[in-house]
């Protein structure tokens, strides 16, 4: 007879060292409502998720740090992307803790100006359970697709920018097939 204590506590022993799995707020939840400054094409304005909603669908991504490789990759992802999220009728914005000087400045040179993004102010990063466990005031990286019923409908959380732009248009095209 075979003796599987020792590959157990091999197990036991690997999951208690993994890192820890990025939580956020999950599919099905209703997301938090919010009302930041955000910029686009350097100028800033007033966002209010409740208003985008009206307008469809809103791919909301939070990231940790403008001008940051992982964040400037992401962006120009997203900006590649933009006009297809548009073609669906999606509202399309970024958030991080960075002051708004700074992210009007990202918004023309990282996000070519072709979206918005704003700031995360700490109860909409904590209200998204997107917090940073390195650095708990920055948020992580994670997409969400928030259907205009409030609730989500797609989250990524994941600190990699591979794979959110795929996912959330995914979703996006996904959501508007069903309604």
């Amino acid at each position: 007879m075979k003796s599987f204590a020792l590959p157990a506590a091999v197990a036991a022993a690997a999951l208690m060292l993994a890192p820890p799995a990025l939580a956020a707020l999950p599919v099905g939840a209703k997301a938090p409502d919010f009302t930041t400054q955000a910029a686009v094409g350097g100028k800033p304005f007033t966002f209010a998720l409740k208003s985008a909603l009206r307008k469809g669908p809103v791919v909301l991504y939070f990231f940790p740090a403008a001008f940051t490789k992982g964040c400037t990759i992401e962006a120009h992802e997203f900006a590649v992307a933009s006009s297809e999220f548009e073609k669906q009728g999606a509202t399309l914005i970024g958030l991080s803790a960075d002051p708004i000087d700074k992210l009007a400045k990202f918004s023309v040179e990282e996000c070519r100006n072709a979206f918005p993004v704003g700031t995360a102010t700490p109860a909409t990063i904590k209200g998204y359970d997107v917090v940073l466990p390195q650095r708990t005031t920055l948020s992580n990286r994670t997409s969400f697709v928030i259907a205009p019923n409030g609730k989500v409908v797609y989250m990524l959380s994941e600190m990699s920018p591979e794979g959110h732009v795929k996912g959330t248009l995914a979703a996006v095209k996904a959501w508007k097939a069903k309604h």
